[in-house]
């Protein structure tokens, strides 16, 4: 059984940072790269960032280039987005899921239930 559950959301002001957690089973994590994805009320999911299998490569949306940082403990089970200089925009339900290396293509239907991110005044 997949379970992903996020953390770490909450409400922050313009300017300032959350770490996002994704905790992992149910497969064998060291072998899929992990996303962040965003998503809210209706507008389609988006890619945010993903991380190879051992961490050693990375890829960005464009609207988080130099602001976040996507990481993984392996050994834990666990992916995190350090978000940092965060705008109004950035204001969503956050989701992990696994990819294959090539691809930003979430690979399993289940999803966690997200953390919320509300970055406001």
């Amino acid at each position: 059984q997949v379970q992903l559950v996020e953390s770490g959301g909450g409400l922050v002001q313009p300017g300032g940072s959350l770490r996002l957690s994704c905790a992992a089973s149910g497969f064998t994590f060291s072998s899929y790269a992990m996303s962040w994805y965003r998503q809210t009320p209706g507008k389609e999911r988006e890619f945010v960032a993903r991380i190879f299998p051992t961490g050693g490569g990375t890829n960005y949306a464009e609207f988080v280039k130099g602001r976040f940082t996507i990481s993984r403990d392996n050994a834990k089970n666990a992916v995190y987005l350090q978000m940092n200089s965060l705008k109004p925009e950035d204001t969503a339900a956050y989701y992990c899921n696994a990819n294959l290396v090539l691809s930003t293509a979430p690979v399993f239907d289940s999803w966690g239930q997200g953390t919320q991110v509300t970055v406001s005044s």
